[in-house]
């Protein structure tokens, strides 16, 4: 299977599961879960914006890997979300089988099981290799080999220790889990649980550590690119431990964790628009532009069915107008959105498009020689920036 085409159905695979995480949320909602299950009641919203991330990381994790599948940064961003789908689809799948409608079909043992620890590769890969190898996908420099050490260990520890934990699954409660290895062996996953954790912040620390210090040593537009990720990932991992604090402290994970994360695929996207990471800025400016003008010409063309439809009380003349109407709104409409992504994503460009006119503009009317030369010294100013510049005219 190509690159592509793998990177694709995980996102596909990563998008059903967060449709499911959603609906069985709203299924769900008001449902009041025990103490030992972090208590409360099911939040639809929470989890929603939960699937949001997953989706978000997943589209542009598939994007970077279509295009560069030797970097590790798309494949991370492609495969977390699908971990972390898994997980949330299975903890809804479990509350609507054990509190919401007891007596329904319960999710296999099995899906708890690997639902229980493959979480840990959908979150310490985003707060921690992300950020150490954004944005070429290797490390800054040798020296930083210890960080990946770190967040290697903190994987394997936390995932191993949830994996074989004897007893009830540490997620639900409810179900035995399978591969419990045994009493005696309890003290062994539990010290790796309790060591991964500060491993794990430790290697959170190191990794947005050699993100800011790659952005110090940086220049011109690599170091455009990476202040925003450096920006984000200061945010995400302050907002994580802040989020921790109040769990343990309150019993109830801070609301706001889910709309910090999505910082880091917003700002790998705004290095992608604004500044041409990965030669992607054209496909994502397309999808923007026309992703906007189908949503709006598709909103459009409901709006005048209905009214045309009310009005006329036909609907071969209501769908035929409509039609009509969102046709002669195409171009306009296209131009609009166009130039509204250039001006917010591709300033620039759009700055430079803008000072052209002006000075075409100007141009018409001038005819005196001395100033016609400095309007066009300030037009390649403002346009093209350069070191120098110098004019010759033939007289």
């Amino acid at each position: 299977m190509k690159a592509r085409h793998l990177a694709w159905a995980v996102t596909a695979a990563t998008a059903a599961l967060a449709l499911a995480t959603a609906a069985l949320a709203f299924v769900n909602v008001g449902t009041r879960l025990p103490a030992d299950e972090g208590g409360g009641d099911v939040s639809f919203l929470n989890d929603l914006m939960f699937s949001v991330m997953f989706v978000t990381f997943g589209a542009l994790g598939a994007l970077l890997a279509t295009r560069r599948p030797r970097n590790a940064i798309g494949w991370i961003l492609c495969l977390s979300p699908l971990a972390l789908g898994i997980s949330g689809g299975a903890h809804g799948w479990y509350v609507h089988a054990f509190y919401a409608a007891p007596g329904s079909q319960p999710p296999p043992e099995a899906l708890l099981w690997v639902a229980n620890w493959i979480w840990v590769f959908g979150f310490i890969p985003l707060i921690t290799a992300l950020l150490l190898l954004f944005p070429d996908g290797r490390l800054p420099s040798r020296r930083w080999w210890p960080a990946a050490g770190l967040v290697g260990f903190a994987l394997t520890a936390q995932a191993l220790g949830l994996a074989f934990e004897p007893g009830p699954i540490d997620s639900y409660p409810r179900v035995e889990n399978p591969l419990g290895v045994g009493d005696r062996t309890a003290d062994v996953t539990s010290f790796l649980q309790d060591v991964g954790f500060p491993v794990f912040a430790l290697a959170a620390i190191a990794s947005a550590a050699a993100l800011v210090s790659r952005f110090r040593c940086s220049r011109g537009e690599e170091r455009q690119q990476l202040k925003w990720m450096a920006a984000a990932a200061a945010v995400a991992v302050f907002a994580w431990f802040v989020n921790v604090v109040l769990d343990e402290t309150f019993g109830n994970n801070a609301f706001f964790l889910p709309v910090v994360l999505l910082a880091l695929p917003a700002a790998a996207t705004v290095a992608i628009l604004r500044y041409r990471l990965y030669d992607l800025g054209r496909i994502v400016n397309r999808t923007l532009v026309y992703g906007g003008l189908t949503l709006t010409l598709g909103g459009c063309y409901l709006g005048l069915v209905l009214l045309i439809g009310l009005a006329a009380g036909e609907s071969d003349v209501a769908i035929a107008g409509s039609t009509l109407a969102v046709a002669a709104l195409f171009r306009p409409a296209r131009a609009r959105i166009q130039a509204l992504v250039d001006r917010r994503f591709y300033r620039r460009r759009y700055d430079a498009a803008q000072t052209l006119a002006t000075f075409t503009a100007r141009l018409r009317d001038e005819v005196e020689l001395e100033a016609l030369a400095a309007e066009l010294r300030g037009a390649v100013r403002e346009t093209v920036q350069p070191a120098h510049l110098s004019l010759w005219l033939r007289r």
